[in-house]
């Protein structure tokens, strides 16, 4: 036969059930888990306000200007090679005799620089689309330096003849719809005008060139010199083009981030911005000073650039992401872990709905903070967020302890929780280092408080 179960015993056994504390820690756990659902839409809210800032920034950089390279200049020279065939040439009767041909063939040759140097200075500004600020720059450039077409002469099959009347100059921009100011090509002793356009598309396909008059004075060597006022945003790099290129960087902002195929070799970075320097030698290179235009042989020029980005360390929406990667399990894992304490040492139960409704604060923190920080920036958008959310928490933990003890406890844990995050969201290089060891020292608080939990377990 069946023993009967009583309704009395049933009921009693559902009581103990209900005071069990692990069975009370469980549900704790749960609710936590079901606070960090409202984190994770915070997080979608976050990226998505993210991506429409990335999208007014393009916007920006497509009307102020964007990344950009600038190669150059080349020297496109056209010549004409003129060498004679001697050819033994026997007519029907046997008698041979020697006829000479002259050839004259057109080909056009790219020389680079023998001596380039390159001095920029960037000067940042913040452009305000609505709400949100992009960073971008005009850029002062200077570009020195000097041709030398002795290598295009030397021919062992015949003469060469350069029609300077068709030769020019090229320079090959990114975006140059953001050229602000170029001046004339200084060749020598003269000044020419900049006309749009490369002429050699396949090769550069943006940018501008200079037609050159014709050098009647035999000269192999030829100075130039070429300012010009660019403006972009982000990045600005250079090709290396010169036998010896020098490239000098310098720029107020504070917080550069060198790119391209070489760091500089000499760097200063202090408050007062930042200045780079590049020696770089053309054999780091894998393409020659001098070629013939072809149809079969390019060279890809941009593959070899050096420079510097305008780095923006932390941006508002990575810290706010972050705040919620590392806020939510400190956060909520804490301050319930402190409920749940209380509950032991009031040996009362605080309803499931005032958990959630203190989760909700918690989560209510990083959307306050994200509306704010698009408006007043990111330190008082922070100051205001935790201020009210500590507020609002202390406040309704107060109406419910009725223990001003324990009410200033739990302010004194979210303050402290708060001030931690926000030294962490600070730092830039040690961001997660900080954030592991905060991870690991908050685990190591929660096994210290809990560590007689089995002695209170009532089943």
């Amino acid at each position: 036969m069946s023993e009967k179960i009583s309704p009395t015993s049933t009921s009693r056994f559902a009581s103990r059930l209900a005071q069990s504390l692990s069975i009370r820690t469980l549900v704790v756990m749960l609710l936590g888990l079901l606070v960090l659902i409202p984190l994770f839409l915070v997080e979608d809210v976050i990226q998505e306000r993210g991506q429409y800032h990335r999208n007014v920034l393009d916007e920006v950089a497509s009307t102020w200007g964007g990344q950009q390279t600038l190669i150059g200049p080349l020297l496109v020279v056209p010549y004409v090679e003129h060498f004679t065939s001697v050819d033994t040439v026997t007519d029907p009767n046997g008698e041979s005799r020697v006829v000479s041909k002259d050839i004259y063939n057109d080909r056009t040759a790219i020389l680079l620089p023998k001596e380039l140097e390159i001095r920029s200075d960037l000067k940042e500004e913040q452009r305000q689309r609505g709400i949100y600020n992009a960073l971008v720059y005009t850029a002062s450039l200077s570009l020195t330096g000097q041709f030398d077409h002795t290598p295009l002469l030397q021919s062992s099959e015949g003469e060469r003849r350069i029609s300077w009347d068709k030769a020019y100059v090229m320079v090959g921009i990114s975006d140059t719809k953001a050229i602000d100011v170029a001046s004339s090509l200084f060749w020598g002793d003269e000044r020419i005008n900049l006309e749009p356009g490369t002429r050699m598309t396949e090769l550069l396909p943006g940018g501008f060139h200079a037609p050159l008059p014709a050098d009647a004075d035999g000269n192999t060597s030829h100075q130039f010199k070429l300012t010009m006022s660019l403006r972009g945003s982000d990045q600005l790099l250079f090709a290396p083009l010169g036998e010896t290129t020098k490239i000098r960087m310098t720029s107020s902002w504070t917080h550069p981030s060198f790119k391209g195929s070489l760091l500089p070799e000499k760097r200063e970075i202090s408050e007062q911005g930042f200045n780079a320097e590049w020696n770089i030698p053309h054999l780091v290179r894998n393409y020659p000073q001098y070629w013939e235009v072809t149809d079969k042989q390019t060279y890809p020029l941009q593959d070899f650039v050096v420079g510097a980005s305008l780095y923006e360390p932390v941006s508002l929406y990575t810290k706010v992401i972050r705040a919620v990667k590392y806020g939510a399990l400190l956060f909520v894992g804490l301050t319930f872990l402190v409920l749940l304490a209380f509950e032991i040492s009031l040996k009362r139960r605080f309803h499931v709905l005032q958990y959630l409704i203190v989760g909700a604060a918690l989560s209510l923190f990083f959307l306050i903070l994200l509306a704010l920080a698009e408006q007043i920036g990111f330190l008082y958008a922070y100051l205001a967020a935790a201020s009210a959310t500590i507020l609002l928490i202390t406040l309704y933990m107060k109406a419910i302890l009725r223990d001003k003890r324990r009410t200033g406890l739990v302010f004194l844990l979210l303050a402290a929780l708060y001030s931690v995050l926000y030294l962490i969201l600070q730092m830039e290089d040690y961001a997660l280092l900080a954030g592991v060891v905060l991870l690991v020292v908050a685990t190591g608080g929660m096994m210290y408080v809990t560590r007689h939990l089995q002695q209170a377990d009532q089943v």
